[in-house]
C-alpha cells in the first residue's frame, strides 16, 4: 500500500486532471474521490477519458476524506476552508482553490469577499527557498493558473533588480477550462469559437497573489478568454531597472528547475507545446521602441497551473522527487 490520496471536487476539470495524474503515479494510491451534484456516479461516467478507473464519486464530507494521508481540495473558491478545518490535524492538504493563498486579509476582502481563512505555505516550488518550505509543510496553497505563468515570468527579474516593480503590465489569454465546468452561456462553443474577449478587466482576483509573490507594486492585468479548451499564454512587460539581458536572468534562475524551460534564442512559447505537461515555457527580450522588458510564458492551466502543480507540491511534502508521476513534455499534435 502506497501513500493514500483523496480528491475533493473530482468532477471538475482540475479534479479530473488530478485523477488522471494520480492514476499513473507510482507512489500514490487514489482511495477516494468526491463530488457534489455528481456524487454516486462512476468516475469514468463523469470523465470518459478515464475509462477503466474503478472508482465511484462520494459525497464531499470530512469523514470520506479523513483516512487519506493527503487530500487535494479542488473546490470552488471559498469552499475549501470549511472542509480543511474538519480534517485531522496530521493530514496533509493541498488546496487548489484561493482560500489560503493570500497573506493580506484586506486583499482577500477586496477581491474575493467574506472572511479570510488564513494563510498556508505558498505552493510554487520554483520561488527561492520555497521547495524547502513546501517539504516541511502539512498545508499548502496551490497557485492560481494565471498567477503561475505571470510569477514564473516576472519574479526573477524583480528579485535581480532588472525589472522595475512599479509598472508591470500583463495580458494573458486562457482556454475555457480555466472558467470551470459549470454550464455558462458565455462558454458555449458557439459563443467562444472564433472570438476573443476580455473579462474582469482591472479587477482580476489573481492580482494580489501575483504582487505578493513577485514584489510588484503596480500591476495592470487583463485576462482574455481564448477559443481553446486549455492553455495560458501570458505576455508580461515591465520597465528595465538595469542593463542586463532578461533571458539570461531567467535562465540562471531556473537552471535547476525541471519544469521551467527558457527556450532557445528566437523561439517563442506557444500553448500547444505544454498541453498535458507540468511545464512552463519562457522567452524574454526587449522592445526596441519602448525599451520595456518582455517575457512570454506558456503553460497548461490544468497542468502547471493547477493539477500538475498540486502533484509536484505533494511529491515534495512526502520527500519524493518533485518530478515523480509528472511529465515535462507535452502532447502533439
Amino acid at each position: 500500500m502506497g501513500i493514500r490520496i483523496a480528491v475533493a471536487g473530482a468532477s471538475g476539470y482540475a479534479g479530473g486532471e488530478l485523477l488522471r495524474l494520480l492514476a499513473g503515479h507510482p507512489e500514490f494510491d487514489l482511495v477516494a474521490a468526491t463530488a457534489h451534484s455528481q456524487a454516486g456516479q462512476r468516475v469514468d461516467a463523469v470523465h470518459p477519458h478515464l475509462t477503466g478507473l474503478d472508482l465511484t464519486l462520494a459525497e464531499t464530507t470530512p469523514d470520506v476524506l479523513a483516512d487519506a494521508d493527503l487530500v487535494f481540495l479542488a473546490l470552488p473558491h471559498g469552499e475549501s476552508a470549511a472542509i480543511a478545518a474538519q480534517l485531522p490535524a496530521g493530514a496533509r492538504v493541498v488546496d487548489l482553490g484561493a482560500d489560503h493563498r493570500l497573506a493580506d486579509s484586506a486583499a482577500w476582502a477586496s477581491y474575493y469577499g467574506g472572511p479570510h481563512a488564513g494563510t498556508w505555505t505558498y505552493g510554487l516550488p520554483e520561488l527561492p527557498g520555497q521547495r524547502e518550505r513546501i517539504a516541511a509543510a502539512t498545508r499548502v496553497a496551490n497557485t492560481g493558473c494565471y498567477a503561475a505563468a505571470t510569477i514564473l515570468a516576472l519574479a526573477p527579474l524583480i528579485a535581480a533588480g532588472v525589472a522595475q516593480p512599479a509598472d508591470v503590465v500583463v495580458v494573458a489569454a486562457s482556454g475555457t477550462s480555466g472558467a470551470g465546468r459549470a454550464a455558462k452561456a458565455h462558454l458555449l462553443g458557439s459563443e467562444v469559437m472564433g472570438d476573443l474577449s476580455p473579462y474582469k478587466v482591472g479587477a482580476h482576483q489573481h492580482v494580489p497573489e501575483i504582487k505578493q509573490a513577485t514584489g510588484a507594486t503596480g500591476l495592470s492585468f487583463t485576462p482574455v478568454l481564448a477559443p481553446m479548451p486549455r492553455g495560458i499564454l501570458a505576455t508580461v512587460t515591465a520597465l528595465p531597472a538595469a542593463e542586463e539581458d532578461p533571458r539570461s536572468v531567467l535562465a540562471q534562475a531556473y537552471a535547476d528547475s525541471p519544469f521551467v524551460h527558457v527556450l532557445p534564442e528566437g523561439r517563442w512559447p506557444h500553448t500547444a507545446a505544454t498541453l498535458g505537461a507540468n511545464s512552463c515555457h519562457l522567452q524574454a527580450g526587449v522592445d526596441i521602441d519602448s525599451g520595456r522588458l518582455i517575457v512570454v510564458a506558456a503553460l497548461d492551466n490544468l497542468g502547471k497551473g493547477a493539477a500538475g502543480q498540486a502533484v509536484q507540491n505533494a511529491n515534495l511534502m512526502f520527500g519524493l522527487p518533485e518530478t515523480t508521476g509528472l511529465s515535462v513534455w507535452g502532447t502533439a499534435p
